[in-house]
């Protein structure tokens, strides 16, 4: 099976990593790894593992004492807590405009660092748009991740363009500063008046800037996925926006966690009145979903910290902690995942897999139905438990992450022998 996925996918996997505009944009999402990783942290620190209103307050296990403080903690200082998420993943869209567009103008031979602060003004014009002297952040991180990779991208090639054109010599006593200085000057322009000018367009027709236009017209028109194909459906929609860069779990959430939580409840209100609950599409499913972030990566991590390639295990072994609670950002981008046509597959593939065998095991009674809301960022053993009170359920989930390192298996070997041969790493 891995010879034959070998020979369909390997040659256009190396076709593609030869690409030079997607060797920048893997180059330049491999820039903002540590800042991933780092937010990662902070942003479990700043949501325990514990929800306040299903515990008791007065409880003499301390244990538990010491999490329901750890909680009111967090709770208290949340927003000094996630100031390092802020920025770092909240600055990953502005970042990764700078990385892309610094890898280009390095391919080309041009002035990688004048490249890439040109990328990131001309992106932050167009993503963060000032209002009553604040600058807004709403896109500058995932959300605004893919107009990031456009503008990285087109500002190198108008900067080539312009400096092809019209190049400025001084004599060698000149200084080399002021040369590029002056050099730089015209690409600027050219960049402000065709980028920023076809944003402002935009917004006078459609009355939405470039970053808010791409995500409504992304948002699914579904308006209810109350039934497991439709649920399938959207996962995968969801997952095939994160292969080019786009925040699909944003896009998606609203629709899928909103109806989670009003399914959880109306189990919730059963449970309470002395009846078995019946809404199988709960919170629970959401959860199957995203076992260890989009994608169902965790296996994946797995497999990645005993890679023979070096950069894969480091990323598996630095990712674990995060998928465990569900964030798996450091393995698309450093993996990567995103622009990955071998690893695509099971990226799409196992998400329908777990919300399938979710589903059925509700159904027929092997795990109970969830009926608690159980909070984000939760180990999912955890999760796994508090969803329904239910020790099978985590049995269940364990069955999941095995089953996502054997989904995930054949495609990861075909990709870690083609970084071996290219780099030509030996076993």
């Amino acid at each position: 099976m891995i010879s034959c996925l070998e020979r369909m996918l390997a040659p256009l996997a190396n076709k593609l990593g030869n690409q030079r505009h997607l060797q920048a944009i893997s180059n330049g999402m491999m820039m903002s790894l540590a800042l991933i990783v780092v937010g990662s942290i902070f942003l479990i620190i700043a949501n325990p593992p514990i929800n306040l209103d299903i515990v008791d307050l007065n409880t003499s296990n301390i244990f538990m004492k010491m999490m329901i403080g750890w909680k009111q903690w967090a709770v208290a200082n949340y927003n000094t807590i996630t100031i390092p998420y802020t920025m770092t993943m909240g600055l990953i869209g502005l970042v990764t405009a700078f990385g892309v567009s610094y890898s280009l103008a390095e391919s080309y031979k041009m002035k990688s660092a004048i490249n890439g602060i040109i990328a990131m003004c001309v992106f932050l014009m167009i993503s963060a748009p000032v209002t009553d002297g604040q600058l807004s952040m709403t896109y500058l991180g995932a959300d605004g991740l893919f107009v990031a990779l456009i503008v990285g991208l087109l500002s190198v090639e108008i900067c080539r363009i312009v400096g092809h054109k019209i190049v400025f010599t001084f004599p060698e006593s000149v200084p080399t500063a002021v040369t590029n200085f002056v050099n730089s000057l015209l690409p600027l322009a050219a960049n402000i008046i065709i980028l920023y000018g076809l944003n402002l367009i935009l917004i006078a027709i459609t009355s939405k800037a470039l970053p808010e236009l791409i995500m409504s017209l992304l948002t699914p028109a579904i308006s209810s996925v109350d039934n497991i194909w439709a649920y399938m459906a959207i996962f995968a929609f969801s997952n095939i926006l994160w292969l080019f860069g786009i925040n699909g779990s944003s896009i998606i959430f609203p629709i899928v966690f909103v109806l989670g939580l009003t399914n959880s409840g109306i189990n919730a209100e059963l449970v309470n009145a002395g009846k078995g609950p019946t809404q199988i599409m709960n919170l629970q499913m959401y959860r199957y979903a995203v076992l260890g972030g989009g994608g169902n990566t965790l296996g994946l991590v797995l497999l990645m910290c005993f890679s023979r390639v070096k950069h894969l295990k480091s990323i598996g072994r630095l990712s674990v902690v995060p998928g465990i609670c569900g964030i798996n950002e450091p393995v698309i981008f450093g993996g990567p995942i995103v622009l990955n046509p071998i690893l695509a597959i099971p990226f799409v593939v196992m998400p329908c897999i777990s919300i399938g065998l979710g589903f059925i095991v509700q159904k027929v009674g092997l795990v109970s139905m969830g009926y608690i809301i159980d909070p984000s960022f939760t180990p999912f053993f955890a999760q796994g438990f508090l969803s329904a009170l239910d020790f099978r359920n985590i049995i269940f989930m364990f069955i999941l992450l095995a089953i996502s390192v054997a989904v995930y298996y054949p495609f990861f070997k075909v990709y870690e022998r083609s970084l071996i041969e290219k780099e030509g790493i030996e076993g």
